[in-house]
């Protein structure tokens, strides 16, 4: 068992309890992160003389030589070591012998993790933020093409008012990108250096933090060295910024379902994201957008875990803090996955605009529009709203939309009707008309495209710089 402590002790863990103790076979992905980590505090050793020139050669040496075998298969991370930073440090010492024994010189573990987490998560947000932006860029391409074609809104699940698939498309555009907005105010935040707190208390070794933080990329260094060691804020920070994503992806599999549905048929899944049944040969499934939904609860639980996880620990750092690894990187890869899938779903699917459209019509989704109607020839909204009410109890009787009547029926709700009734309730109308930013009309909605579109340009350049 290679431990990178032991001096203190008379006897060795027991098996189990060095087992139970143990992250390698977790961690072990921090691998590129550890060694990058690594470089630059050896580096920062070299240059303020803390060690030699040599040593920080033959040390940076040995590193890539261990993550280039690490990569190429020829060195496999095995559960004999208890941590990344053990098999790290001992593979050094292997190739390179005592110089490697110096790598660890003003450093603990605790902000060795602390730096490899925050690296990984820094990553991790860029990673998760180019999943977002390839879905934005189907959600807008599929604005674009359906500007024009009309479907019902719902409040409740109900009718409400007719809008279009580019409008209903766009709320979809806005969660996504509010929640890339969280994410790079996360970034902002959690791109701070933890390395050189050592164990808790900085350490007596004349360390360039400033050094080691502009290697990294970082802004700077923490500012405290209890605080760097113990903060996990950017973790549950990313956790509930990825359980914000999951949910909203599962609130737009949910009308994925819905619409894909017999009772609606608004969508046609593509084949290569529906699977079929065992025992009913007509079965087309909507598994992905289904297991999207599902797997949204398993995001949610690590959120939960790491804040339950986190609640009751005293400075500085304590043993459950490695507890944060396990489910943030299954979280990390269960969204990543998602959205992957999810995008890949959309773009695929095939839009069924007539059945939209009847849909509309035959809901009473232009009744507010009617209601409007009365309200412009003069009758007070109050009274516009109870005509309406009648109107559309009469037509369920006779199982017709409001368009269906003839004038002569519709006068005897209200003298104030005329043939301009129809043009003033069509979908068209009903839609265009509604003219004011962040409406369905489509001047309102070529705007908000165009905006969407500058957006996505200088997001997707801010990240290429």
């Amino acid at each position: 068992m290679a431990q990178l402590w032991g001096g203190r002790f008379t006897k060795e863990t027991d098996k189990l309890v060095y087992q139970f103790n143990a992250s390698i076979n977790f961690d072990k992905r921090l691998a590129d992160c550890d060694v990058t980590g690594s470089i630059a505090h050896t580096k920062m050793l070299a240059k303020t003389g803390i060690i030699t020139a040599e040593e920080g050669s033959k040390i940076i040496e040995g590193l890539y030589s261990i993550i280039d075998d690490v990569h190429s298969g020829k060195l496999v991370i095995t559960d004999e070591y208890e941590d990344i930073h053990s098999f790290m440090e001992a593979n050094l010492i292997d190739r390179i012998g005592d110089a490697g024994k110096k790598l660890h010189t003003g450093r603990s573990r605790n902000d060795q993790v602390a730096l490899d987490m925050r690296l990984y998560i820094r990553d991790s947000i860029m990673n998760t933020d180019a999943c977002l932006a390839s879905l934005l860029t189907v959600i807008l391409d599929v604005m674009e093409n359906n500007i024009e074609t009309y479907m019902p809104g719902f409040t409740h699940l109900q009718k409400a008012q007719p809008v279009t698939l580019a409008h209903h498309m766009g709320a979809y555009f806005e969660m996504f990108k509010r929640d890339r907005l969280r994410l790079s105010d996360i970034y902002e935040r959690a791109n701070y250096c933890p390395l050189g707190a050592g164990a808790l208390a900085g350490t007596t070794y004349p360390l360039d933090r400033n050094m080691v933080s502009e290697l990294l990329g970082f802004y700077g260094p923490t500012l405290n060295s209890m605080d760097s060691v113990s903060d996990r804020d950017y973790v549950l920070e990313f956790l509930a910024a990825l359980s914000i994503i999951m949910m909203h992806l599962s609130r737009f599999c949910e009308e994925m379902i819905i619409w894909n549905s017999n009772e609606y048929r608004f969508i046609e899944l593509d084949d290569a994201y529906s699977t079929g049944s065992s025992i009913m040969p007509q079965k087309k499934n909507p598994d992905i957008a289904e297991l999207v939904r599902g797997k949204t609860g398993r995001v949610y639980g690590a959120l939960t875990s790491m804040l339950t996880t986190m609640k009751g620990i005293p400075l500085a750092y304590n043993k459950d803090m490695q507890e944060d690894k396990e489910m943030t990187f299954d979280a990390i890869d269960t969204v990543n996955n998602c959205i992957v899938l999810f995008t890949g779903m959309l773009s695929t699917t095939k839009f069924l605009s007539d059945n939209m459209a009847q849909s509309a019509t035959k809901g009473f989704t232009n009744a507010t529009d009617a209601a409007d109607y009365l309200v412009k020839k003069g009758m007070p909204f109050r009274d516009a709203h109870s005509v309406i009410g009648r109107l559309v109890l009469a037509c369920i009787d006779k199982d017709c939309s409001i368009d269906d009547l003839k004038i002569e029926e519709l006068k005897e709700f209200s003298e104030l009707f005329d043939e301009d009734i129809y043009d003033a309730i069509s979908l068209k109308t009903c839609v265009e008309k509604r003219l004011t930013i962040g409406a369905p009309g489509i001047e309102a909605m070529k705007t908000v495209i165009s905006i969407n579109k500058e957006y996505l340009e200088l997001t997707t350049k801010k990240v290429e710089d």
